[in-house]
């Protein structure tokens, strides 16, 4: 009879029910996850290369996350010179374009340069200019939520990667299309719903794709990306600068699709999520082209843990994978002292942009600076994350991101000190959201790790929806300091969760449940979990 070694997360014991004795052979059958490990073999090119196409998806939903930083800007304008006295001097001091008549004024650019000169939303509510990118966060919520655990059940991490893309880059697509501001916000709020689930899809399937020798240094890699697609959005714009704002769409929407065919063509399923569903034909199918193992040792090795194992059809619903992770006290645990963090982590990773109107130093310098601050806090985590302990690291960036943020508003400092401390305060933000992501997907087996990193996402997100709430409140002299001394509060206190947590530093991934508890059972730090 084969080894009814457990496939799914939950475990199958029954208190009233004896196990069958095993015989001594099948005591020493090892787990899934150490064959895994053996199996994928040393770091070659071809893992490079899988992990690298994954990781691009990273390029993508940054370029998508803030086009419209561009796209829904308020342009420039000036005064026009047909006009009498009176009405020149009335243009000239004033800074509000709605108290002035239509014709004494004009914009610098053409009207097709944004959607707010396109469609005469120069003096419409806030609200409204900001719908799109409001609709854009709320997709991304929504989509979190409903697509959380599919790349866990039924979809996969390949094929959840390539859906999502296809989804935001559609969605895009035919928002260069847009008439008005309502079919253009619908049309955000499905590229969001989209876009929620790329991030997580690609960070899982790139480190399951490569032993744990290198899964650290790959998962900085999607960070990276992450940063070039956001700093290629301003070459483009600048490039389009007197054209419209479609055309921005266009460039970016385009090359997803492009990118989706790759994925779907070239990228491989994780031999790990395959195995974990009982696909053992297509998971040594995968492993044949990732590996440089033979297929006959590969076959040895999978055999082991899979005596004449079946495919499965495994009937598990949307929410499977969640109803997992909160069945367990320990799981459970573990995922609300992630989310945790993840909200102050997100509060000030969104927010401390957005606030950056509160200090005196030029807006257009401090958001660039800003932008860049992400690549040296990739390069850190690439270069010291085998080094770092997780815990250690993030209760560390997290206090010192939150310390400088209440630094950075002290009113006796000098703008150029201001905006020293805000940097500092940002990268150790971005820093801390890094190994956040990193630490996440260690913390929980593969049967559920896509929907946990959702979730934690998901937190990071929710975070961000506040922020602009809180940049805005107070519209005074004082919000500065209320907006960065909340932003420190949040940060510097959400470090302290990972106390809750184990340290995953060195240690191979778990595949399932009943695995990953056992892994901690003996542990001290398990004993606080449980």
């Amino acid at each position: 009879m084969a080894d009814p070694t457990p496939l799914l997360c939950q475990s199958n014991t029954s208190s009233d029910t004896e196990p069958p004795p095993s015989s001594p052979n099948k005591q020493h059958l090892p787990s899934l996850g150490s064959t895994i490990e053996k199996v994928i073999g040393d770091f070659n090119w071809t893992q490079f290369l899988q992990a690298l196409l994954v990781s691009s998806a990273w390029v993508f939903d940054a370029q998508q996350t803030f086009i419209t930083v561009f796209t829904d800007a308020h342009p420039p304008w000036h005064c026009t010179q047909q006009q009498d006295a009176g009405a020149a001097e009335s243009c000239s001091t004033s800074n509000n374009m709605c108290t002035l008549e239509k014709t004494s004024w004009a914009w610098d650019r053409p009207t097709s340069s944004s959607i707010i000169s396109e469609w005469g939303l120069e003096c419409a509510s806030p609200v409204m200019t900001g719908l799109p990118a409001s609709l854009f966060f709320m997709g991304c919520l929504v989509g979190g939520l409903v697509l959380a655990t599919l790349a866990d059940t039924s979809l996969g991490r390949k094929n959840m990667l390539f859906f999502s893309c296809l989804m935001m880059s559609l969605s895009s697509l035919l928002a260069s299309f847009s008439s008005n501001i309502w079919i253009y916000s619908s049309l955000k709020f499905l590229s969001g719903f989209g876009r929620a689930t790329i991030g997580t899809s690609s960070l899982v399937l790139a480190s399951e794709l490569v032993g744990k020798k290198r899964r650290a240094q790959i998962s900085v890699c999607g960070f990276f990306l992450f940063t070039i697609g956001f700093l290629s959005l301003p070459a483009m714009a600048y490039i389009n600068r007197n054209s419209s704002w479609r055309n921005l769409y266009l460039w970016t929407s385009i090359p997803t699709i492009l990118y989706c065919i790759l994925v779907k063509l070239f990228v491989q399923e994780s031999p790990r999520w395959l195995l974990v569903r009982g696909k053992k034909e297509e998971a040594l199918a995968s492993l044949k082209i990732i590996t440089s193992i033979t297929q006959s040792n590969l076959n040895l090795a999978i055999n082991s843990i899979f005596p004449q194992q079946e495919e499965e059809n495994l009937n598990v619903d949307l929410f499977s994978a969640l109803n997992i992770l909160l069945r367990k006290k320990w799981s459970c645990t573990r995922l609300l002292a992630v989310m945790s963090m993840g909200f102050g982590i997100g509060l000030v990773y969104y927010g401390m942009p957005l606030g950056l109107g509160n200090l005196s130093f030029n807006l257009y310098l401090s958001v660039t600076f800003n932008a860049v601050s992400e690549l040296p806090s990739s390069m850190v985590v690439f270069f010291m994350i085998d080094k770092l302990r997780r815990r250690i690291a993030l209760l560390a960036f997290t206090v010192i991101s939150g310390v400088f943020s209440v630094m950075s508003v002290m009113e006796f400092l000098s703008s150029e000190v201001q905006i020293g401390f805000e940097l500092i305060s940002f990268f150790s933000a971005c820093t801390s959201f890094n190994i956040y992501l990193i630490y996440t997907t260690e913390l929980f087996p593969t049967c559920v790790r896509n929907s946990a990193l959702s979730m934690a996402r998901l937190a990071v997100v929710f975070g961000g929806v506040f922020s602009p709430l809180l940049v805005g409140t107070g519209g005074g002299g004082g919000s500065g300091v209320v907006c960065y001394g909340v932003f420190g509060l949040a940060i510097g206190c959400s470090g302290v969760f990972g106390v809750f947590l184990p340290e995953t530093r060195g240690r191979a991934m778990s595949d399932t449940m009943d695995e990953e508890e056992n892994k901690y059972k003996s542990a001290s730090d398990f004993n606080v979990l449980a």
